[in-house]
């Protein structure tokens, strides 16, 4: 057989023909902001950017080959990434829909139990400082639930309603899709534990709280499940 004239010839030729020709993208960026990058696991840097891909001969390029993209580009790995990645909030922004939708549910829930005694307060008070209001007291609490109270001409400890369950809809739908199971149902059990420090739920305290299952993404069952789980001592 003739040199380069078998398989080994033929994939030598392959080879050289590869290191000539390819394609190149030519990256344009038109964005950038700060994300949860999956790769460094962490908030980053990125930019947003769209491409447009041409044939190269010997690494110049010769031929259009249309756009690409757009991704979102790292500034630390330098990963590229789909858009969608842009959905998942950063950690800063996530533990601050966090911090708020506890502090909804508590006052929520203390709006639903009418006169706010003081275990209920400082149940409500000890879940909001460790969801990150590090400096909130059960007066502050007290003073809003009777603001809100004033505002909205909602009667406290009667049901709130379609308000009040809009309220709890706009601060725990955003969250939801973000929170493993353990973490919806964690909310949940604050808001309970926070109804049961001054005695067994009120028909106003049991619709609130299963308003917040339904805005957490928890079937009907398993919000029964927990409001009764919650009314058993650890």
């Amino acid at each position: 057989m003739l040199p380069g004239r078998g398989h080994n010839g033929r994939g030598v030729r392959k080879g050289r023909v590869a290191h000539v020709l390819g394609i190149r993208t030519a990256w344009t960026a038109v964005g950038d902001g700060e994300f949860f990058c999956p790769g460094c696991g962490g908030d980053r840097n990125y930019q947003r950017l769209t491409g447009r891909r041409r044939f190269t001969l010997a690494g110049v390029p010769v031929l259009p080959r249309g756009a690409t993209g757009p991704v979102v580009e790292c500034a630390a790995c330098g990963h590229h990434y789909g858009t969608d990645v842009l959905d998942h909030p950063t950690t800063t922004r996530f533990s601050a829909m966090l911090r708020d939708a506890v502090h909804t549910v508590a006052l929520a829930v203390l709006a639903a139990g009418g006169n706010c005694s003081r275990t209920s307060l400082e149940t409500a008070a000890a879940a909001v400082r460790l969801a990150g209001f590090e400096d909130c007291t059960e007066d502050q609490l007290d003073a809003l639930v009777e603001a809100l109270a004033a505002d909205t001409g909602r009667v406290v400890g009667e049901p709130g309603g379609a308000s009040l369950a809009i309220e709890l809809h706009e601060a725990l739908d955003p969250l939801a899709p973000h929170l493993a199971a353990t973490g919806r149902e964690s909310i949940l059990l604050q808001g309970a534990r926070i109804a049961l420090a001054d005695g067994p739920y009120t028909p106003a305290e049991r619709e609130v709280l299963t308003t917040v299952g339904a805005a957490l993404t928890i079937c009907s069952d398993d919000v029964s499940r927990l409001l009764a789980a919650a009314r058993t001592p650890s």
